[in-house]
Formats: structure tokens, sequence, C-alpha cells
């Protein structure tokens, strides 16, 4: 089991009980799915960057991106409608706990200068987002054949009805939020 998965059991849905006054484990909000979300707009002058991009996010996480196509055509960016412009992966269940455990623990830490995540990032329904500048700070990417640094965007689809219940949730599994 994984073992953000058995911290969440054990303890955090105890913790939710006690605070919200759930009556069932089953009112504690939950996370049911993580996006992961890589948009290269230089993927229309170089389709290389688009592979490289498609290969480090898959040895991130374990799993083969989609590529996604840009839905209408916009003259001034010069993209035309189903041309490839990033890549995105959906992680659920058992990767998606350990994708959660990697990145709390271990990639996050490797960030400079790094001050906590922000806690506005909540859309009003108990989903948070947050985004990356750089992919070099998991430790599945070799250095030495990043061409480019590439940012991605990160959201965690919760379960919960509000955002005081998402922040919650998160806050007891680890995820490190900027002191107010």
């Amino acid at each position: 089991m994984a073992r953000m998965l058995e911290k969440y059991r054990s303890s955090v849905i105890s913790d939710l009980k006690k605070k919200f006054n759930y009556k069932n484990d089953l009112q504690a909000p939950k996370l049911k799915k993580i996006v992961l979300n890589m948009g290269i707009g230089a993927a229309t002058r170089d389709k290389t960057l688009l592979d490289d991009a498609v290969q480090e996010l898959a040895s991130i996480v374990g799993q083969k991106p989609v590529i996604t196509k840009a839905k209408k055509s916009i003259a001034g960016f010069k993209i035309r409608e189903d041309m490839p412009v990033g890549c995105k992966v959906t992680l659920r269940g058992k990767r998606m706990y350990e994708f959660m455990d990697r990145l709390i623990h271990v990639a996050i830490p490797r960030i400079r200068d790094f001050r906590g995540v922000p806690n506005e990032s909540f859309d009003g329904f108990g989903n948070y987002s947050m985004g990356l500048d750089d992919q070099s700070i998991f430790p599945e990417i070799n250095l030495d054949k990043v061409k480019n640094t590439q940012g991605m965007h990160i959201t965690f689809v919760i379960s919960g009805s509000s955002d005081e219940e998402s922040y919650e949730m998160l806050k007891l599994m680890g995820m490190p939020f900027k002191t107010k």
C-alpha cells in the first residue's frame, strides 16, 4: 500500500472527523485524482521539444502522457487547429498517492529558496492547483539530458465540498503551505 494512502486512512480521516464533526469516515474529503499538465508553446516551431517533454513527464509519473492539441487557430501565436501544444497525464489510485509522496517529501524540498506553496490556490470547490517552474526538481530527471527547463501545472482534485476542508486535508497529508 502507498505510504500516503496508509497515512490518510490511519490518521488524517480521524483528525478531519474531530475537526469538522463528521459522523462517518466517508464524509471526509479524499483525493480523487492528480492532473499534471505541461504546456509547450514552442512546440509549434520545434517538434523535439514536445517529444522531450513527453519523455520527461513519463519518467516523473511512470505513466505515458497524452499529447494535447490546440482547440482553435490563433494567428498571433502561429497556432493552427489540432496542432500539438502540450501534454498531460491523469493519475489515480496507487500512482496518485506515490506521486504525491514524492512531490511532498522529495521534489518540493529541492526547490531553491522555498517558502511554501500558496494557500490561495483553491478554486472554490475544494480543488487545489499549483505550478512548478522547473521539472528538474524531480530526481527521475537526468540533468545531463535536459535541453531546456519546462514548468508544469499540478491539480489536486479533492472530493471535499469546501476549500477549508480540502486545505486541512492537504495540510494533514504533509503539504507545506506558506505560513500566514
